[in-house]
């Protein structure tokens, strides 16, 4: 076991609780308690934390994505007298999907110790609550605020037969897992929401079963979408087969994905025309637009 009662010149990236107060391990009290700053997204809601906990009063720095840069020396500063130092996040781990990163990757740079002490998730909670496939998995933090960006990010997934876990709002959620469905193709799905509070729920059906409908949902919001469904890899592999028949057929692009489209339901036009441009590339063909 290694000796934490004298550890000089170390950050420490603390997890804290999602809301259960329980939640907290004795080891980030001890660690909280002792440091001479912590840098937190916001000092008020620190306090709070600290006096939940029975911590002294701390010395508290703010840490958020507009002033992150301006505190790395600072921080660089207290390591350097020899001091400890700790990081959190508003609540649960810090650095996924929160302020920090370039904090820790500069005191790593700068040759200071930078030291977990791991606790709650609230991805990794509603993951192993969920019932959906928990690996291989894809954390995509917070989604994007425009349904174009949204999108994009979940086309980087597309192909992959991976779990996504990522955080939304209450406001964009129907909408956002319409996109989704539109993207990704029918999938399992488990909304979580107030993860360890009282008001704590799971709901878990299909992605088709929650996308483009007003949720009453209230809260933090945690979603897990599980890989493709066998249905949405056979229609895939129809979709595949289709374009291929048409590449080999001939013709302009645009000709031939409206043929395609017009052979297989539910396929449209534009995805009809990107996937076989797609493919097109992959086989690497001639041709025009």
């Amino acid at each position: 076991m290694v000796d934490e009662t004298t550890t000089p010149a170390t950050l420490w990236v603390v997890a804290t609780p999602l809301g259960n107060a329980a939640d907290m391990s004795e080891r980030a009290r001890r660690i909280l308690g002792r440091v001479a700053v912590v840098f937190c997204e916001d000092t008020r809601r620190a306090a709070r934390l600290f006096a939940s906990q029975g911590l002294p009063p701390g010395r508290f720095l703010s840490l958020y994505d507009h002033n992150e840069a301006g505190r790395i020396p600072q921080a660089l500063d207290l390591l350097s007298a020899g001091s400890e130092a700790a990081l959190i996040s508003d609540a649960g781990t810090p650095v996924l999907s929160d302020p920090g990163y370039l904090l820790v990757r500069a005191c790593r740079e700068a040759g200071f110790r930078v030291r977990p002490v791991p606790g709650p998730c609230a991805a990794a909670a509603a993951l192993m609550a969920s019932g959906l496939a928990a690996q291989p998995f894809a954390f995509l933090g917070f989604l994007p605020r425009k349904s174009g960006d949204i999108r994009k990010a979940f086309e980087r997934f597309a192909g992959c037969a991976c779990t996504l876990v990522f955080f939304e709002r209450k406001d964009r959620l129907g909408q956002s897992l319409a996109v989704a469905l539109e993207t990704l193709g029918p999938r399992e799905c488990a909304i979580a929401r107030e993860i360890t509070k009282i008001h704590e729920e799971f709901r878990v059906g299909r992605l088709e079963d929650f996308a483009g409908k007003e949720l009453d949902l209230l809260g933090e919001i945690t979603v897990v979408l599980g890989p493709p469904l066998e249905e949405a890899r056979a229609r895939d592999e129809d979709v595949d087969r289709v374009l291929a028949a048409e590449l080999a057929a001939g013709g302009k692009p645009r000709e031939m994905a409206r043929r395609a489209a017009a052979r297989l339901a539910g396929l449209g036009v534009k995805e009809a025309y990107e996937r076989l441009m797609a493919l097109r590339q992959d086989q690497d063909l001639p041709g025009g637009r």
